[in-house]
């Protein structure tokens, strides 16, 4: 049952049957109270969020402690999703942007911005998480997102001003210094975990986004990393 069901708006009954005009008022404004009730109803029954900015599971923590001690109900959380226990009121859906916010992250709206982070977040899952890509980059997207590559890739573009193939270049190479810098791998394992063919490709690819070369980005040990957020 709707709000509009649960609470009825009674329209005088006074309007001469013949008066056009004013009945024709009636019948719009009904119309428009019953359209803004349906978006209330809709946004009554909402508890499944995309959120922006969520790149690794520390965030996901974060994030759900600071939900629990606003008082809402996580029912699952994980990488660029979250899910509550019960659907929220539009007044606590403003709370909870609120929290959100406050924390760092962003709850998406629109349907082609919460496209674009679920793009990045499987690039993020696929550099971080040692998965292997066993074809193209491009097939693994369309297969999880059930759309053409072509308008995934146009839409990634004009959103973030750069591709998704320069997305993927610059998440590895940030992963890579990341590697470099806990100094538990050789550079042919990192090239090895990042998905190049050769060492010399990784290196070359490398020294190309950094304008260092994987080698002397060791000895210097300078911190050029950049949060992957802000990629």
């Amino acid at each position: 049952m709707s709000f509009f069901d649960k609470n009825p708006i009674i329209f005088p009954l006074n309007l001469k049957s013949d008066d056009n005009q004013s009945q024709k008022f009636y019948d719009i404004l009904e119309e428009g109270i019953q359209t803004r009730l349906s978006i209330v109803d809709k946004r009554m029954a909402q508890n499944h969020f995309h959120i922006k900015n969520m790149v690794c599971s520390h965030c996901a923590e974060v994030l759900e402690e600071k939900l629990a001690k606003a008082e809402f109900n996580v029912k699952h959380i994980e990488l660029g999703e979250l899910t509550l226990s019960e659907s929220i009121s539009d007044l606590e859906y403003q709370r909870l942007m609120n929290v959100v916010q406050k924390n760092g992250f962003e709850i998406i709206n629109d349907q082609g911005s919460k496209t674009v982070e679920q793009i990045k977040q499987l690039i993020i899952q696929l550099v971080r998480t040692n998965k292997e890509l066993t074809g193209k980059l491009s097939d693994y997207l369309s297969q999880n997102l059930n759309k053409e590559y072509q308008h995934l890739s146009r839409l990634f573009s004009n959103v973030e001003g750069k591709s998704i193939e320069r997305y993927f270049i610059l998440q590895k190479v940030e992963r890579a210094k990341e590697l470099i810098v806990y100094g538990e791998h050789t550079l042919t394992e990192i090239a090895y975990e990042l998905g190049y063919s050769s060492q010399q490709h990784f290196s070359r690819q490398f020294k190309t986004e950094t304008g260092l070369s994987p080698s002397h980005f060791k000895e210097i040990k300078e911190n050029k990393r950049i949060s992957i957020d802000q990629i």
